[in-house]
């Protein structure tokens, strides 16, 4: 029997301070994402997505393995092939969109990931999201729309698929990852090298077969691989997984919203402003994230008592 000072992997949060130090904590993953955009733009070699993804997971990955020194045992394996393919083997989808779109078009197709993780979730974990955080996450892709949506907003079909199909399988990541856990044990930087090497070497002979030869990389490059995979990688994984094991799937998901919330910041910091309904957009899309922190029932039960 655990003692008071363990805690089991999964094991719900019940002290106030600990779960806002783990949502803190978990809300860093999706924040680093956010800087994907203006990075690939900015850094990276145009025309190699598969890639970036490549850079992105594999030598973090290995990283991890070779930090832990743990693999995977039993029906682990095949567990982390599949949480592998769907959290990390649909990377290059990301950088397709954001090539091919502007960042806030592929932003938005991203916010709609906590409504996608909630309908997974009736049919995966048995859990209805309460009517207080489905109202929410509908009100998060709205604000996110207003943020980054234009008249100017182009639409590209590859782009807007890769967009999607990157969106669907991290709601299927999210899920799968909070059902089945992590083995007795085994920590998230353990888990996190698991998927990511899995998701590396997935898209390594893709890179190969499609793109051919790496592209040439400068100085800039290098500095935008080695922040996509460090903290955007190992780092971002790893408190990501965390968090998706002590937070329930409705408060961890929407904390994705962070992504394009931090892409318009780096956008004004760059010299962007905002309009009147951008700014209201903002405010909706933040509110939204801190409000699905909340269980709506719970706050009933307290007013009437």
């Amino acid at each position: 029997m655990p003692t008071l000072t363990e805690r089991l992997p999964g094991r719900p949060l019940t002290s106030s301070p600990q779960r806002a130090a783990t949502v803190a904590l978990t809300a860093l993953a999706p924040a680093s994402w956010g800087t994907t955009y203006v990075v690939t733009t900015e850094l990276l070699p145009p025309g190699h997505p598969l890639f970036a993804g490549l850079m992105r997971a594999l030598p973090a990955g290995l990283l991890a393995l070779a930090i832990t020194r743990v693999l995977p045992r039993g029906d682990w394996w095949w567990k982390t092939a599949v949480l592998g393919a769907l959290n990390i083997g649909g990377l290059p989808l990301l950088f397709v969109a954001a090539e091919r779109l502007p960042g806030g078009v592929a932003a938005t197709l991203g916010a709609a990931q906590p409504l996608l993780v909630a309908g997974l979730a009736v049919a995966v974990l048995h859990d209805r999201p309460t009517p207080w955080r489905l109202a929410w996450g509908v009100v998060g892709v709205l604000g996110v729309g207003l943020v980054v949506l234009g008249p100017s907003a182009r639409l590209d079909a590859v782009g807007v698929l890769a967009g999607l199909g990157h969106t669907a399988a991290m709601a299927g990541g999210v899920v799968l990852t909070k059902r089945w856990g992590r083995p007795a044990g085994v920590g998230p930087l353990t888990l996190a090298g698991w998927q990511l090497t899995v998701g590396g070497l997935l898209v390594l002979p893709l890179t190969f077969a499609i793109e051919g030869a790496p592209p040439p990389i400068d100085a800039g490059a290098v500095g935008g691989y080695l922040w996509l995979g460090s903290m955007g990688g190992l780092i971002a994984y790893t408190l990501w997984f965390r968090g998706i094991a002590q937070l329930p799937v409705g408060a961890s998901a929407p904390l994705v919203l962070l992504s394009p919330l931090v892409a318009t910041g780096i956008g004004i910091a760059l010299g962007e402003s905002l309009s009147a309904p951008q700014t209201l957009g903002f405010v909706l899309a933040l509110t939204a994230l801190l409000a699905a922190q909340l269980d709506g029932g719970r706050i009933r039960c307290r007013q009437v008592r």
